[in-house]
């Protein structure tokens, strides 16, 4: 009887999903399942591989190359995961080894020494593990790889994981007593004999803690040259909360609107049963207490939680309302966490040493095996959709979850996205309703300030003259303030006001955009950086001048108006660096500053009572985006934004400068009227054929050579005639709204229809020719669903 493994190889130049038999050595055979990594051998070379089954078979008409080795002595993926990497790979129309990546840490991605240490009895150590600590990669042999897998379950090994690009890492240095008899140590070395003192009462010992004890590393090198110590580097994989101290949260009293909310979703949790619900409550409405009761609720039956936030920036409040109440069984996955942070997050989760998940797009693949409960906050973010590689979106994956572990999935918005709102319109989604904030506050009062009007009274201002006023009233009275600008950066472009050249970005087609605190022109889609010219390339004029508004123009601005204002910027340029997020949230939030100034990352979850005043500078940045999602977008994030106002006890007051007040989407922000904007949108996208009422794919082509991309499509359009029907609505090719970028050409096709599976077929021919089209680094990319057309 053979015992055969499927395996998905990891090849990138023949990438495909189809599955390869190896056989499992009789020596292995009790150690390799399902979701195991695996080296094996794929024509002269060998290559990376994840198990997907394990099948007996009385014999093969072939003859079957063996497991080279295991990369783990544990499988990487749950039976969970490796099926839905299998089913995202079909839905979203990548290949599944691809699938499997995205949802594994980057420390299990990148290549790493997995380090053995013989910690168990001497007698027991085989003759051939004749060093302190072996790697993983030396035990090549079967015989060998049982013995360990045993040794390990046994605790006689101890196996400890060193990545070998040390630099991105902070390692630490254990030293290791190599053996407590025949140690001569000549006198008058003190320290030496301090060391020896110190190992012999434990081994090994972190070398700071030795330095503490006044042991130098000079000292520990004379003894690792005596022969009777040794130095090993290890990763030191940190906390990411370094300690903090989180203040305690003690769970509120649901109001009627809450308690009806919880009362409902608490059904198919103890009915173990999956259902979608469409939380849709008003912002302050108290959303973040139902999630936390319903998660409560799960713990208590001995499950586990999973909560989705959009951004990084949402994550530091969220964390610390969690870890207030629920202590060290949460843990975080987010990408502002070090690879080793995320690694040790994702072995406490795997481990089942954490019961709760809160973290954003990716850890929607946190492998959990007991899920009581899915949350989605903010739903209608688009930063839950994967925009490269494997486009998913974290919704969809969510679902498929919440199916497998029979358990409800609860979507939250305070405006939901309209294929969310369509579904629940529906029945598809249970729709719940919370009308009123849960401090029984009004909502902000909303002004719409008409820029046109205030450029013909003569104020060219940033600001308009209410909302200066506003925001020194507000000051005054020692309340805060949040001012919303779309865009970062100091100005938009750079233009001779001679010849009208406008500084554009050699490798994209788009104007460079200007950095004041670098003193660079940046390019945001390739990185591109350059002085800032005063001189015109073009014409030799000196008359060139700055245009537009970023945020650091703003700042500026702000810093003139209001000198003894505290202000704190928020944008991607003051968040690089690990936890400024939070860092700056907290000057904020302690009331260290008066004005938060940033863009969109500022404008949902924030929550701090003493916020009074909202400020959208220019509510049109979204509006005038060649996307048909644009007015979605634009209402969504000035309601969002708005409802960072008068969550205490004090009353809020938002302003809305713009140049389109009788947008719909402007004037129903400022009523607070979802419903009426879902309905007035819903009639739009059914005159153009968009969602919900039409699926859509998006097929993007780009090579380096116009001609060559162009071309492509052509040819790629060929092929969807092939697969027309009266169903299917083709537009393109056409370039893309920016159609150069990082000196690659950019072509799409938009395919529009009703029934999915009538063009499976088509999209499975566009799969097979993207394959083909790589091998001459022409690149054809699938998107089902965009969710971005720029």
């Amino acid at each position: 009887m053979l015992t055969i493994a499927k395996v998905i190889v990891d090849v990138p130049s023949h990438q495909t999903n189809q599955t390869y038999d190896y056989l499992i050595p009789d020596a292995l055979r009790e150690d390799v399942g399902i979701g195991f990594r695996v080296r094996v051998p794929f024509g002269s070379r060998i290559v990376q591989g994840y198990v997907v089954d394990v099948i007996l078979e009385q014999s093969s008409e072939y003859d079957l190359k063996p497991i080279h080795s295991l990369l783990d002595d544990y499988p990487v993926l749950t039976s969970e995961l490796v099926s839905l990497g299998q089913q995202l790979a079909k839905q979203t129309f990548a290949f599944a080894i691809n699938c499997y990546h995205v949802m594994l840490p980057a420390l299990l991605k990148v290549d790493y020494d997995k380090t053995l240490t013989w910690i168990g009895n001497e007698a027991d150590k085989p003759d051939w593990f004749v060093k302190e600590s072996l790697s993983w990669d030396e035990i090549v042999d079967v015989e060998r790889i049982r013995f360990v897998l045993k040794a390990i379950q046994s605790q006689q090994i101890r196996v400890d994981y060193v990545v070998k690009d040390k630099a991105n890492h902070k390692m630490r240095k254990l030293v290791h007593l190599v053996h407590t008899q025949d140690v001569v140590i000549r006198k008058g070395s003190p320290k030496l004999s301090l060391l020896h003192e110190l190992l012999l009462k434990q081994t090994p010992l972190d070398m700071k803690e030795l330095n503490e004890n006044g042991v130098s590393l000079a000292t520990v090198k004379s003894a690792v040259k005596q022969g009777w110590a040794t130095i090993e580097s290890v990763v030191d994989y940190r906390n990411p909360f370094n300690e903090k101290q989180f203040a305690l949260n003690v769970a509120k009293v649901l109001n009627q609107e809450q308690q009806n909310a919880f009362l409902t979703i608490k059904q198919s949790i103890l009915q173990h049963q999956h259902h979608t619900y469409l939380l849709q409550g008003v912002t302050g409405s108290g959303k973040t207490e139902v999630y936390m009761h319903l998660i409560q609720e799960v713990i208590q039956k001995g499950k586990s939680a999973l909560m989705l936030v959009p951004e990084i920036a949402l994550t530091p409040q969220m964390v610390n309302q969690f870890k207030g109440r629920f202590g060290n069984r949460v843990a975080v996955l987010h990408s502002g966490l070090s690879k080793g942070e995320k690694f040790d997050e994702w072995t406490k989760i795997r481990k089942k040493e954490a019961s709760i998940v809160v973290g954003a797009r990716s850890s929607i693949y946190a492998p959990i095996d007991n899920l009581g409960i899915i949350i989605i906050d903010e739903e209608h973010e688009t930063t839950y959709k994967q925009m490269d590689t494997v486009r998913y979106h974290a919704r969809d994956v969510a679902i498929m979850r919440g199916q497998y572990h029979h358990c409800p999935v609860v979507l939250g918005s305070a405006t939901p996205s309209l294929e969310s709102r369509a579904r629940a319109q529906k029945g598809v989604y249970t729709h719940i309703l919370l009308n009123q904030r849960a401090n029984q506050k009004a909502l902000p009062t909303v002004q719409v300030v008409d820029m046109t009007k205030e450029k013909k009274s003569g104020n060219f201002d940033v600001f308009s003259q209410s909302l200066k006023e506003a925001i020194q009233t507000r000051l005054d009275q020692k309340e805060q303030v949040v001012l919303l600008l779309n865009r970062r950066g100091y100005s938009s472009f750079v233009m001779c006001r001679d010849c009208g050249y406008v500084l554009p970005c050699p490798n994209c087609d788009i104007s460079m955009t200007l950095h004041m605190d670098t003193k660079t022109m940046k390019c945001h889609y390739c990185d591109h950086q350059e002085k800032i010219p005063h001189i015109c390339p073009s014409c030799q004029s000196k008359n060139i001048r700055y245009y537009g508004l970023g945020t650091q123009k703003v700042e500026e601005e702000l810093n003139q108006l209001f000198p003894d204002a505290r202000v704190v910027r928020m944008d991607v340029d003051t968040t690089r660096k690990k936890g400024q997020h939070e860092k700056l949230l907290d000057t904020f939030g302690s009331g260290k500053a008066d004005i938060l100034l940033g863009t969109q990352m500022i404008a949902k979850g924030l929550d701090f009572p003493n916020i009074t005043l909202v400020g959208v500078i220019n509510a049109d940045t979204s509006l005038n985006l060649p996307d048909f999602r644009s007015s979605e977008k634009t209402f969504q994030l000035l309601t969002q934004v708005a409802g960072r106002s008068g969550r205490g006890e004090k009353a809020g007051e938002v302003i809305i400068q713009t140049y389109n007040p009788e947008h719909y989407a402007i004037t129903l922000s400022q009523q607070h009227n979802y419903e009426m904007f879902y309905r007035q949108e819903m009639k739009m996208r059914h005159l153009g054929k968009y969602a919900p009422f039409f699926f859509s794919t998006r097929l993007s082509i780009s090579h380096h050579s116009e001609a060559t991309a162009l071309k492509t499509a052509l040819e790629l359009k060929k092929i969807i005639e092939q697969y027309r029907s009266d169903d299917l609505i083709v537009v393109g090719p056409s370039t893309h709204a920016i159609a150069r970028i990082n000196n690659h050409y950019y072509f799409q096709i938009l395919l529009k229809y009703k029934n999915k599976a009538g063009v499976e077929p088509l999209q499975e021919a566009v799969l097979a020719f993207t394959q083909e089209k790589s091998k001459q680094k022409i690149y054809v990319s699938i998107d089902v669903e965009p969710l971005s057309f720029i």
